[in-house]
């Protein structure tokens, strides 16, 4: 037994492979670097999916197909009355998300997938006291998701920070969230159930609820040269500095370069926050040097969450949707993982060790 699972094996899948040694990851056989490189998130969304559905598809397909769904699930947004959208952001996506039908099929998947890019937007309008915006079939998941958001048509530079987000997000073996998806899709509840468990698991602020307080480490730090004073101050008070450490990479977590990079090119558009990103690379470095001052016996390097915070910040985001603009992403990874499940896993029922008091004896 191993408290936490740690390198317990339970499942076998051919989705993604994170190499915590080397900082690697693999969606499908293709590297990160590549699949950023390369690829929106309709194509990331097809490779993932393909082969677990009966169908068969390309991403150009599957564009068209959410474009669909996404316009065709605008009419739910109709249920977000005060008491949906009292609840935090990714709360009340979850609970309009809970009005979709339990099916396991591709057109099922696709609602899911499509769901919360329109709710989130949404949510985050109607909270703020405007109407919420349709969407626009002929656009693609990215494109659409910032239109909805701001009410304008987002930069080909905004649209590509969000597809390279999406893209290095969509899956990343089993953690936490996707293991919550496995287990219900092994009981055969649905790909609907799957996705709600899923980011219930996500919002957890030890898995996905992380990004937001990168923000507030910045704010607190003001200006560049104040940060070697304030985080050394966080660290004799025993507290975690944000967006580094990484339960599996002890190296840098590869999803943290692919986010800067995606990052460079809003900046040289003049789309991001000159001071802000100044402040963002002094806090970081000087976190790595104390951080490998302090604490020489553990790695701790710049994880996904600290380069989610600046992208999504600069994009136009509220730090507190941030957890639910992670599952737009991840999404299409529960599903995958769920699907996979279904075909070739069995129910998941682990044992436990009792170690409570027992019956005195007769």
């Amino acid at each position: 037994m191993k408290n936490g699972l740690d390198d317990v094996i339970a499942a076998e899948t051919q989705l993604s492979d994170v190499d915590g040694a080397a900082g690697r990851l693999i969606i499908r056989g293709v590297s990160l670097d590549d699949l950023v490189a390369t690829s929106r998130y309709e194509d990331v969304a097809a490779l993932l999916l393909g082969g677990l559905f009966h169908e068969g598809f390309e991403a150009a397909k599957l564009r068209e197909l959410l474009g669909a769904a996404r316009v065709a699930l605008f009419d739910h947004v109709a249920a977000a009355d005060p008491v949906l959208l009292a609840l935090p952001p990714v709360d009340a996506m979850r609970a309009l998300i809970a009005r979709l039908d339990d099916g396991d099929d591709l057109d099922a998947a696709i609602r899911l997938m499509a769901a919360p890019a329109v709710f989130l937007p949404a949510v985050l309008r109607l909270k703020s006291g405007r109407d919420a915006v349709r969407p626009d079939a002929s656009l693609s998941q990215a494109a659409d998701i910032l239109r909805m958001l701001r009410g304008t048509s987002p930069t080909r530079e905004q649209i590509a920070g969000l597809d390279a987000y999406l893209v290095t997000i969509s899956d990343h073996g089993l953690n936490a969230s996707t293991f919550a998806s496995r287990v219900i899709a092994s009981t055969h509840s649905g790909l609907t159930s799957s996705v709600l468990a899923a980011i219930s698991a996500l919002k957890g602020p030890l898995h996905g609820g992380a990004p937001g307080p990168v923000l507030d480490m910045l704010d607190a730090v003001g200006e560049p040269e104040n940060a070697a004073k304030w985080l050394s101050h966080e660290l004799d008070r025993g507290e975690r500095l944000m967006g580094f450490g990484h339960r599996i990479y002890r190296v840098r977590d590869p999803r943290a370069d692919a986010l800067k990079a995606a990052l460079r090119p809003i900046a040289a558009a003049g789309q991001v926050d000159d001071r802000r990103m100044a402040l963002a690379e002094a806090v970081e470095a000087k976190a790595l040097e104390l951080l490998r001052e302090r604490k020489p016996d553990r790695t701790l390097e710049t994880n996904v969450e600290f380069y989610t915070a600046l992208l999504l910040d600069a994009l136009g985001f509220p730090r507190d949707a941030f957890t639910g603009v992670f599952a737009i992403g991840r999404t299409v990874g529960w599903i995958a993982h769920a699907r996979e499940q279904v075909l070739d896993g069995r129910l998941i029922r682990p044992q436990s060790r009792y170690v409570g008091p027992m019956p005195r004896a007769a």
